[in-house]
Protein backbone atom coordinates (compact mmCIF):
# COMPACT_ATOMS: atom_id res chain seq x y z
CA UNK A 1 0.00 0.00 0.00
CA UNK A 2 1.10 3.46 -1.17
CA UNK A 3 2.58 5.74 1.98
CA UNK A 4 0.66 8.50 3.25
CA UNK A 5 -2.82 6.72 2.04
CA UNK A 6 -5.04 5.51 5.45
CA UNK A 7 -7.78 3.08 4.96
CA UNK A 8 -10.49 2.36 7.39
CA UNK A 9 -10.50 -1.15 8.13
CA UNK A 10 -14.11 -1.99 10.31
CA UNK A 11 -13.67 -3.64 13.50
CA UNK A 12 -14.28 -7.43 14.72
CA UNK A 13 -16.55 -7.46 17.25
CA UNK A 14 -15.48 -10.48 19.55
CA UNK A 15 -17.11 -13.51 17.86
CA UNK A 16 -19.43 -10.96 15.54
CA UNK A 17 -19.77 -10.11 12.38
CA UNK A 18 -17.59 -7.05 11.17
CA UNK A 19 -18.81 -3.71 12.36
CA UNK A 20 -18.22 -0.02 11.70
CA UNK A 21 -15.55 1.59 14.10
CA UNK A 22 -16.89 2.16 17.83
CA UNK A 23 -20.13 -0.20 17.08
CA UNK A 24 -20.95 -3.07 18.13
CA UNK A 25 -23.43 -5.77 16.10
CA UNK A 26 -26.40 -6.95 17.66
CA UNK A 27 -28.24 -9.62 15.35
CA UNK A 28 -31.84 -9.63 15.53
CA UNK A 29 -34.79 -11.58 13.72
CA UNK A 30 -38.25 -11.06 12.98
CA UNK A 31 -39.48 -14.76 14.64
CA UNK A 32 -37.98 -17.57 15.28
CA UNK A 33 -38.49 -19.62 12.15
CA UNK A 34 -36.33 -17.18 10.61
CA UNK A 35 -32.96 -18.24 9.33
CA UNK A 36 -31.08 -15.39 8.87
CA UNK A 37 -30.22 -12.46 11.04
CA UNK A 38 -30.49 -8.74 10.49
CA UNK A 39 -27.59 -6.71 12.75
CA UNK A 40 -28.60 -3.44 14.51
CA UNK A 41 -25.34 -1.44 14.94
CA UNK A 42 -25.22 0.17 18.76
CA UNK A 43 -22.86 2.30 20.85
CA UNK A 44 -23.04 4.70 23.34
CA UNK A 45 -24.52 8.19 22.79
CA UNK A 46 -21.53 10.97 22.61
CA UNK A 47 -20.92 14.00 20.78
CA UNK A 48 -18.47 16.11 20.66
CA UNK A 49 -17.05 18.56 23.04
CA UNK A 50 -18.90 21.32 23.80
CA UNK A 51 -21.78 20.53 21.57
CA UNK A 52 -25.09 20.41 22.78
CA UNK A 53 -26.87 16.77 23.11
CA UNK A 54 -30.70 16.41 23.08
CA UNK A 55 -30.40 13.31 24.77
CA UNK A 56 -28.39 12.13 27.74
CA UNK A 57 -25.08 10.99 26.89
CA UNK A 58 -24.72 8.94 30.07
CA UNK A 59 -27.91 7.06 29.40
CA UNK A 60 -29.05 6.95 25.67
CA UNK A 61 -28.01 4.04 23.75
CA UNK A 62 -27.22 5.11 20.10
CA UNK A 63 -28.63 2.59 17.06
CA UNK A 64 -27.95 2.07 13.13
CA UNK A 65 -29.65 0.29 10.70
CA UNK A 66 -33.39 0.08 12.42
CA UNK A 67 -35.74 -2.19 9.95
CA UNK A 68 -39.19 -0.48 9.55
CA UNK A 69 -40.93 -2.85 11.18
CA UNK A 70 -39.01 -2.62 14.22
CA UNK A 71 -40.75 0.75 16.03
CA UNK A 72 -40.19 2.57 19.05
CA UNK A 73 -42.50 0.02 21.13
CA UNK A 74 -40.22 -3.17 19.74
CA UNK A 75 -36.97 -1.72 20.46
CA UNK A 76 -38.04 -0.60 23.76
CA UNK A 77 -38.84 -4.08 24.85
CA UNK A 78 -35.49 -5.60 23.51
CA UNK A 79 -33.71 -3.26 25.15
CA UNK A 80 -35.74 -3.67 28.67
CA UNK A 81 -33.61 -6.57 29.92
CA UNK A 82 -30.85 -4.04 30.06
CA UNK A 83 -32.93 -1.78 32.40
CA UNK A 84 -36.23 0.02 32.46
CA UNK A 85 -35.57 2.09 29.13
CA UNK A 86 -37.87 5.62 29.43
CA UNK A 87 -38.22 6.64 25.91
CA UNK A 88 -36.70 5.40 22.23
CA UNK A 89 -36.62 7.83 19.64
CA UNK A 90 -36.62 7.27 15.36
CA UNK A 91 -35.17 9.10 13.31
CA UNK A 92 -34.26 9.34 9.38
CA UNK A 93 -30.61 10.11 10.01
CA UNK A 94 -28.77 11.50 13.38
CA UNK A 95 -30.18 14.59 14.87
CA UNK A 96 -28.65 16.92 17.93
CA UNK A 97 -29.78 20.14 19.75
CA UNK A 98 -31.89 20.79 22.16
CA UNK A 99 -35.69 18.79 22.52
CA UNK A 100 -38.47 21.00 21.32
CA UNK A 101 -40.31 23.64 23.20
CA UNK A 102 -43.57 22.36 22.71
CA UNK A 103 -44.48 18.84 23.79
CA UNK A 104 -45.68 16.45 21.47
CA UNK A 105 -49.10 16.19 20.68
CA UNK A 106 -50.99 13.16 21.53
CA UNK A 107 -53.02 13.60 18.36
CA UNK A 108 -51.23 14.27 15.53
CA UNK A 109 -47.96 12.04 15.51
CA UNK A 110 -45.56 12.05 12.92
CA UNK A 111 -45.61 9.32 10.10
CA UNK A 112 -42.71 7.15 10.78
CA UNK A 113 -40.28 7.04 7.42
CA UNK A 114 -39.94 4.99 5.56
CA UNK A 115 -36.72 3.14 4.99
CA UNK A 116 -34.56 2.12 7.59
CA UNK A 117 -33.59 4.19 10.37
CA UNK A 118 -30.95 5.27 13.46
CA UNK A 119 -32.55 5.32 17.24
CA UNK A 120 -32.09 7.21 20.11
CA UNK A 121 -32.83 4.21 23.27
CA UNK A 122 -33.06 6.75 26.45
CA UNK A 123 -32.83 4.63 29.68
CA UNK A 124 -33.37 5.57 33.27
CA UNK A 125 -29.65 4.87 34.45
CA UNK A 126 -26.68 5.03 32.96
CA UNK A 127 -25.62 1.03 33.99
CA UNK A 128 -27.83 -0.13 31.54
CA UNK A 129 -26.16 1.30 28.47
CA UNK A 130 -23.31 -0.84 28.82
CA UNK A 131 -25.14 -3.97 29.15
CA UNK A 132 -26.76 -3.02 26.09
CA UNK A 133 -23.83 -2.97 24.42
CA UNK A 134 -22.57 -6.04 25.35
CA UNK A 135 -25.95 -8.40 24.53
CA UNK A 136 -25.43 -10.66 22.47
CA UNK A 137 -28.49 -12.30 20.50
CA UNK A 138 -30.01 -12.80 18.09
CA UNK A 139 -33.33 -10.95 19.82
CA UNK A 140 -36.87 -11.59 18.09
CA UNK A 141 -39.14 -9.09 17.73
CA UNK A 142 -42.14 -10.59 16.90
CA UNK A 143 -43.18 -14.03 19.55
CA UNK A 144 -46.95 -15.18 20.51
CA UNK A 145 -46.77 -13.01 23.27
CA UNK A 146 -45.93 -9.41 21.21
CA UNK A 147 -46.64 -10.34 17.92
CA UNK A 148 -45.94 -7.56 15.37
CA UNK A 149 -48.79 -6.57 12.62
CA UNK A 150 -47.66 -6.56 8.84
CA UNK A 151 -49.37 -6.53 5.74
CA UNK A 152 -53.37 -5.80 5.83
CA UNK A 153 -53.40 -6.42 9.66
CA UNK A 154 -50.97 -3.45 9.82
CA UNK A 155 -52.69 -1.35 7.32
CA UNK A 156 -55.61 -0.93 8.93
CA UNK A 157 -53.70 -0.22 12.83
CA UNK A 158 -52.05 2.33 10.93
CA UNK A 159 -55.51 4.05 9.43
CA UNK A 160 -57.10 3.48 12.59
CA UNK A 161 -54.40 5.05 14.69
CA UNK A 162 -55.02 8.10 12.08
CA UNK A 163 -58.56 8.80 13.01
CA UNK A 164 -58.63 11.49 15.11
CA UNK A 165 -60.77 11.26 18.27
CA UNK A 166 -62.56 14.82 18.37
CA UNK A 167 -63.32 14.89 22.30
CA UNK A 168 -60.06 14.48 22.75
CA UNK A 169 -58.61 16.86 20.22
CA UNK A 170 -60.89 19.78 22.16
CA UNK A 171 -59.31 18.76 24.89
CA UNK A 172 -56.07 18.72 23.84
CA UNK A 173 -56.63 22.12 22.19
CA UNK A 174 -58.13 23.96 25.18
CA UNK A 175 -55.32 22.90 27.44
CA UNK A 176 -52.48 24.28 24.85
CA UNK A 177 -54.79 27.47 24.42
CA UNK A 178 -54.87 28.27 28.49
CA UNK A 179 -51.41 27.53 29.10
CA UNK A 180 -50.86 30.22 26.19
CA UNK A 181 -53.19 32.70 27.73
CA UNK A 182 -50.99 32.48 30.76
CA UNK A 183 -47.93 32.47 29.59
CA UNK A 184 -48.78 35.99 27.80
CA UNK A 185 -50.45 37.11 30.78
CA UNK A 186 -47.52 36.41 32.40
CA UNK A 187 -45.29 38.50 29.87
CA UNK A 188 -47.38 41.73 29.99
CA UNK A 189 -47.47 41.47 33.49
CA UNK A 190 -43.67 41.12 33.47
CA UNK A 191 -43.25 44.34 30.64
CA UNK A 192 -46.18 46.32 32.73
CA UNK A 193 -43.97 46.11 35.61
CA UNK A 194 -40.62 46.59 33.71
CA UNK A 195 -42.38 49.33 31.45
CA UNK A 196 -40.53 52.85 32.59
CA UNK A 197 -37.77 51.17 34.86
CA UNK A 198 -34.34 52.29 34.39
CA UNK A 199 -31.91 49.14 34.89
CA UNK A 200 -28.53 49.23 36.59
CA UNK A 201 -27.13 51.67 33.96
CA UNK A 202 -29.87 54.16 33.99
CA UNK A 203 -31.28 52.73 30.62
CA UNK A 204 -34.70 52.54 30.19
CA UNK A 205 -36.34 49.77 27.47
CA UNK A 206 -38.71 50.99 25.33
CA UNK A 207 -41.55 49.11 24.46
CA UNK A 208 -44.36 48.60 22.34
CA UNK A 209 -47.02 49.98 24.94
CA UNK A 210 -47.44 53.64 24.85
CA UNK A 211 -50.75 56.33 24.61
CA UNK A 212 -51.84 55.17 20.93
CA UNK A 213 -50.80 51.68 20.72
CA UNK A 214 -51.14 49.76 16.83
CA UNK A 215 -53.91 48.17 15.78
CA UNK A 216 -53.84 43.89 17.31
CA UNK A 217 -52.55 41.99 14.37
CA UNK A 218 -56.38 40.40 13.73
CA UNK A 219 -57.82 43.83 13.10
CA UNK A 220 -55.09 44.95 10.80
CA UNK A 221 -55.36 42.21 8.82
CA UNK A 222 -59.10 42.44 8.59
CA UNK A 223 -58.80 45.93 7.04
CA UNK A 224 -56.07 44.97 4.46
CA UNK A 225 -58.60 42.51 3.16
CA UNK A 226 -61.65 44.64 3.12
CA UNK A 227 -59.41 46.83 1.12
CA UNK A 228 -58.18 44.78 -1.19
CA UNK A 229 -61.83 43.48 -1.81
CA UNK A 230 -62.85 46.83 -2.19
CA UNK A 231 -60.24 47.54 -4.80
CA UNK A 232 -61.06 44.34 -6.61
CA UNK A 233 -64.63 45.14 -6.57
CA UNK A 234 -63.82 48.51 -8.46
CA UNK A 235 -62.10 47.02 -11.46
CA UNK A 236 -64.91 44.41 -11.85
CA UNK A 237 -67.51 47.19 -12.06
CA UNK A 238 -68.71 47.46 -15.69
CA UNK A 239 -68.47 50.70 -17.18
CA UNK A 240 -70.41 52.14 -19.62
CA UNK A 241 -72.92 49.21 -19.42
CA UNK A 242 -76.22 51.19 -19.01
CA UNK A 243 -78.05 53.77 -21.55
CA UNK A 244 -77.70 56.21 -19.26
CA UNK A 245 -74.24 55.60 -18.19
CA UNK A 246 -72.98 55.92 -21.99
CA UNK A 247 -74.97 59.77 -22.41
CA UNK A 248 -73.21 60.81 -19.38
CA UNK A 249 -69.48 59.72 -20.56
CA UNK A 250 -70.37 61.61 -23.18
CA UNK A 251 -71.50 64.87 -21.63
CA UNK A 252 -69.15 64.65 -19.46
CA UNK A 253 -66.08 64.24 -22.33
CA UNK A 254 -68.25 67.22 -24.07
CA UNK A 255 -67.43 69.26 -21.64
CA UNK A 256 -63.98 68.43 -20.91
CA UNK A 257 -63.73 69.30 -25.23
CA UNK A 258 -65.11 72.63 -24.52
CA UNK A 259 -62.85 73.66 -21.61
CA UNK A 260 -59.84 72.63 -23.75
CA UNK A 261 -61.00 74.60 -26.29
CA UNK A 262 -61.59 77.66 -24.68
CA UNK A 263 -57.86 77.39 -22.77
CA UNK A 264 -56.36 76.81 -26.01
CA UNK A 265 -58.01 80.09 -27.40
CA UNK A 266 -56.97 82.22 -24.81
CA UNK A 267 -53.05 80.11 -25.46
CA UNK A 268 -52.89 81.15 -28.55
CA UNK A 269 -54.21 84.79 -28.24
CA UNK A 270 -51.47 85.29 -25.49
CA UNK A 271 -48.96 84.07 -28.20
CA UNK A 272 -50.32 86.65 -30.89
CA UNK A 273 -50.17 89.28 -28.70
CA UNK A 274 -46.64 88.23 -27.34
CA UNK A 275 -45.36 88.41 -31.18
CA UNK A 276 -46.68 91.91 -32.08
CA UNK A 277 -43.95 93.66 -33.97
CA UNK A 278 -42.86 96.83 -32.21
CA UNK A 279 -39.85 98.78 -32.99
CA UNK A 280 -39.63 101.59 -30.67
Amino acid sequence: MAAGKKMCVKEKTPEGPPSPPGYRALPIKFSREQASSHFLYVREHRVRGGARSRWPPERTLFVLNVPPYCLEGCLARLFSVCGPVQSVHLHEKPEAGQPPQEPPSAQFCPKPEPGFQVAYVVFRTPAAVPKATALRGPLVISAQSHPVKTGIEKWAADYADSLVDPEALRQEVDKFMADYDKKMAAEDAKAEAEEGVPDEEGWVKVTRRGRQPGLPRAEAASLRLLEKEKRKKARKELLNFYAWQHRETQREHLARLRKKFEEDKQRIALLRAQRKFRPY
